[in-house]
């Protein structure tokens, strides 16, 4: 192994994965290559501040995370100064990144996967100066997300309860105005995502276009709510009736809404908004890969 120092960051409440398990398994690995183990247990205060102090403080040359996708993006967020290479141990109620990334379901092999040596180059989108590394959107998906935080019962079961109440209490379609390098238009539609990826933590595909390295991300225009077209993405088919989606590639652009919609990046719901910028940064983030 081309490093000495790895620090393995542990969200202790997302998702319903036994923590103290994965933490035996990345230590134990490592005692056996003789690489030095350093442990993080996010807390909600003050994290990336305490993560980026430790990575200097201890040397760290190799970060894993074991968390969901708002987790990673916290990190991510949190050493994107250091030039480091990062490894995922998916273990929240949604791993839309894993999921992307086809990481096995097997814990020892994560962690392989995790230490190796295979990487991806991802691009980052950045929207409202804020980093999105897989799917991020405003609309009808993040209005669930923000009624799934408040709820007792998680992973895609608690999506699933929460789910008709959300469409029952929904002001949706939301009037949109969309600027690109190569348009200009008003749209009206029930979610309106940016994606750097094909897929939901879900599983649902809902963007073919997707390459996670490919330096552009897509604007998904869904415009209305279909039953057999959503059953569509869960099936892993790409033949969309252009009425339900409409697929744009951008480098950037900007996005107004007449009225405040709510916004989510990575499955973590950041409020209600009526205008996002989002960029490509230079940056890329160099994952572990099978």
């Amino acid at each position: 192994m081309n490093f000495k120092e790895v620090l393995l960051i542990v969200n202790p409440v997302a998702g319903h994965t036994d923590k103290k398990k994965i933490i035996s398994e990345v230590r134990d690995q490592l005692e056996l290559e003789k690489v030095n183990f350093h442990l993080y247990s996010t807390s909600g205060e003050n994290d990336s501040e305490e993560i980026q102090k430790k990575i200097k403080e201890e040397n760290i040359d190799r970060v894993l995370i074991a968390g969901g996708d708002g987790t990673i993006n916290l990190v991510a967020n949190a050493i994107k100064g250091f030039d480091l290479e990062m490894g995922i141990i998916p273990a929240g109620s949604a791993n839309g990144l894993a999921v992307n990334l086809e990481l096995p379901p097997s814990l020892k092999k994560q962690v392989d996967i995790a230490l190796g040596n295979n990487f991806i180059d991802l691009d980052l989108l950045c929207l409202n100066n804020t980093i999105c590394l897989h799917m991020s959107d405003l609309g009808i998906n993040a209005e669930l997300i923000k009624n799934y935080e408040h709820s007792s019962i998680r992973g895609k079961f608690g999506y699933l309860i929460h789910s008709i109440p959300t469409l029952i209490q929904s002001e949706f379609p939301f009037n949109f105005h969309i600027e690109t390098e190569e348009h200009s238009r008003d749209e009206q539609a029930v979610l309106l995502g940016f994606a750097n990826m094909k897929k939901y933590g879900t599983g649902a595909n809902v963007n073919p276009k997707g390459i996670p390295d490919d330096g552009v991300f897509e604007i998904l225009i869904f415009k209305k709510l279909n039953l057999g077209e959503i059953l569509k993405t869960l099936k892993n088919e790409t033949d969309f009736d252009k009425d339900f989606v409409e697929i744009i590639s951008a480098k950037e652009a900007r996005i107004t809404c007449k009225k405040p919609v709510a916004f989510q990046i990575d499955g973590e719901y950041i409020g209600k908004k009526t205008e996002i910028e989002i960029k490509l940064p230079p940056e890329k983030l160099r994952i572990a890969i099978p």
